[in-house]
């Protein structure tokens, strides 16, 4: 007998992020809803509903089949850590996800950041404090704990994939490589950049999806998951690299900007958990 497929419902679907993990749950051999206001970079092979999540009912959004998870992924606003919308935002998400219980999902994946922990220098793993720095951080930190007590109190996994820096189909996001992009595609030969001395957890767009995927798919490991690569880089030379490998004919104004407050010399994920998980995988 051919082993029933896991039902995934995606939000914020469309996404730089989510129609990567989209994409490589649909490799894992999931069923995938794939949830958002447009869903023009969803693959075909998933189902797709284009809607505003926030303003429509549960029960309209599962028409009547209940996932084996909920992977929250939606967020507006994620590159601008200083929106008010993050805020204001936060009480919608919370009651998308406590709909979603109440028809009866019994996991919830949601998407966090390490913009959660705030100034904090070394590996971050699911034992740190959180003391976030910015209204983006503020309000994950927020719904990472309120959501958590959901879950608990409804007998629900609970699974909280932390991301830190992306790299990768660097047109569709809105980070410092996409600038640079613009800015050489614009004639400009100086990008004003900051000091490039600290340094950051950097992952593919395609590597943090596959550890999402894989996340989800699973439910033996859960709480705070680190989706990273485990060690730091250097900004400066991470940007460098990016202009070579793109052949790209602008070079780097460094101290141009200040560094921000809310960001360490060295900071990186602590990858025990999502190891365990992908080798769990590979064993299969």
């Amino acid at each position: 007998m051919t082993p029933q497929k896991k039902v995934i419902f995606v939000t914020g679907a469309n996404g730089y992020i989510g129609s990567h993990v989209v994409e490589s749950l649909l490799k894992c051999g999931a069923e995938v809803i794939a949830a958002d206001i447009s869903c023009s970079y969803v693959p075909s092979e998933a189902k797709r509903i284009e809607c505003d999540i926030f303003n429509t009912p549960a029960e309209e959004l599962l028409q009547g089949k209940l996932p084996d998870a909920c992977l929250h992924l939606a967020w507006r606003a994620g590159f601008q850590h200083g929106s008010p919308l993050h805020m204001e935002m936060l009480s919608a998400h919370y009651t998308f996800l406590s709909q979603m219980i109440r028809c009866g999902v019994k996991q919830i994946g949601v998407m966090g950041s390490m913009h959660e922990v705030g100034y904090f220098e070394g590996a971050i793993d699911e034992n740190t404090p959180c003391k976030p720095l910015s209204l983006y951080g503020i309000a994950k930190n927020a719904l990472r704990q309120a959501t958590e007590l959901l879950c608990r109190e409804n007998d629900v996994i609970f699974q909280w994939l932390r991301g830190y820096y992306i790299l990768g189909d660097d047109a569709r996001n809105h980070s410092v490589f996409a600038k640079i992009l613009e800015a050489a595609a614009a004639g400009k030969k100086e990008f004003p950049f900051v000091s490039g001395k600290k340094c950051y957890d950097f992952i593919s767009v395609t590597g943090l999806a596959d550890q999402i995927a894989a996340a989800i798919m699973q439910k033996e490991v859960t709480g705070i998951i680190n989706c990273c690569s485990g060690r730091a880089e250097n900004i400066g030379s991470i940007a460098e690299k990016f202009i070579r490998e793109n052949g790209l004919d602008i070079s780097l104004q460094y101290g141009v900007f200040p560094d921000r407050a809310y960001d360490s010399p060295a900071v990186w994920g602590d990858d025990t958990k999502i190891k365990t998980i992908l080798a769990k995988r590979s064993e299969q």
